[in-house]
């Protein structure tokens, strides 16, 4: 029976939650920059999972690089410009995108948040660019498909030990409506991840969507130092899907994606997480297109931080940016309508650039548009 007591308890519990999502809505609303979403989803999330999502590896020299490279090129606007209509919409693989992003593959969204996987993927949709769901999603590749069914959904591929189940997923990924094929090519083994061994965190214990408890757990080490160059027919021969290679920073290695057949090359040093002491992806991004010449497109993440970031990628040859731990920082702040915000901000500060860089589309950004 229940008493009046708890009762009283109960309601203090609800009001409790409910001002402390007020809270929430609140702050997300007042963030004005996408790096502020990270202060606040580090008092959201536990503390090791946070490390998980923020962290790199050996010392970070990447990481901190990831973001310091952008700022040292400098815009070189154009006046007297009719930029009187914006328009910043672009394709990427053919499909519109509302603006040259997309949100990169990210292991986990369950970290950050409960809401996971589809509450992204719906926030992508609802701004109208791609969404790229990791094969060690928290959810899986259908509940993401249901969430976002009129959004534009990539499958970023881990390939397993076992190939038969790396075909499965790119099958499931096919028939749920995903429009490429997203093939992480720089993961032979585990970077050196110092605050997660600090942590003792153990990605194998982190539930998984894509995976019955039937099976043999995946992990990150499953690619295995065995994937090369000749298992790509094998892997495009699964799908009629595109095929796009993240994780190139060569111009040696982006040819021969090119010869190999890829339709689209990622310029990634994954963000910061496998070999420290690289360069920053924003800084190979030139040597990189000069390689592909036109025969797929390119794009580049890491340390994308503002609308002028996504300019500047533009300028030195990317069809687009992909966006990686400002969605998690604002999926752990505030669900989807903190990833919709960080999104809109995005939008926003781009279009300002292109009105002010004297390009009202992305188009009409050149090589000029940006120095060093």
């Amino acid at each position: 029976m229940t008493t009046r007591a708890s009762r009283r308890k109960s309601s203090g519990r609800a009001l409790e939650i409910a001002r402390r999502t007020l809270a929430l809505e609140r702050a997300v609303n007042d963030v004005v920059s996408v790096a502020d979403f990270q202060e606040l989803a580090m008092a959201a999330v536990d503390a090791v999972a946070f490390d998980y999502i923020d962290g790199g590896s050996w010392d970070e020299l990447s990481l901190a690089e990831n973001e310091a490279a952008w700022l040292r090129y400098r815009l070189r606007p154009r006046v007297l410009v009719d930029v009187s209509r914006i328009d910043p919409s672009t394709t990427l693989l053919g499909a519109r995108a509302a603006f040259p992003v997309a949100i990169a593959p990210m292991a986990f969204h369950g970290l950050a948040s409960l809401a996971a996987e589809p509450a992204s993927a719906r926030a992508a949709a609802s701004a109208g660019v791609p969404f790229t769901l990791s094969t060690m999603s928290s959810r899986s590749i259908e509940e993401v498909a249901e969430a976002a069914p009129d959004g534009v959904r990539w499958f970023q591929l881990y390939t397993q030990a076992d190939p038969g189940r790396s075909r499965a997923l790119v099958e499931r990924a096919e028939a749920a409506g995903y429009s490429a094929i997203v093939l992480t090519v720089d993961l032979p083994v585990l970077g050196y991840r110092e605050r997660d061994r600090q942590n003792e965190f153990d990605v194998a214990a982190v539930p998984l969507g894509n995976f019955t408890g039937d099976e043999p757990g995946p992990s990150h080490k499953d690619p295995g130092p065995s994937l090369t160059w000749d298992d790509l027919a094998t892997i495009r021969s699964w799908s009629s899907l595109p095929l796009v290679l993240k994780g190139i920073l060569t111009a040696e290695d982006a040819r021969l994606a090119v010869e190999d057949g890829a339709d689209a090359i990622v310029v990634s040093n994954h963000g910061a997480r496998q070999l420290d002491r690289v360069p920053a992806p924003i800084d190979v991004l030139e040597e990189v297109v000069g390689a592909v010449d036109g025969r797929a497109e390119v794009w580049v993440d890491g340390g994308v931080r503002r609308g002028l970031d996504i300019a500047i990628a533009l300028a030195l040859g990317a069809r687009g940016v992909l966006i990686g731990r400002p969605i998690l920082w604002a999926l752990a702040a505030g669900g989807q309508a903190g990833v919709e915000r960080a999104l809109a901000i995005l939008r926003e500060e781009f279009e300002i650039t292109l009105a002010l860089l004297g390009t009202p589309t992305p188009a009409a950004i050149r090589r000029e548009h940006v120095t060093r």
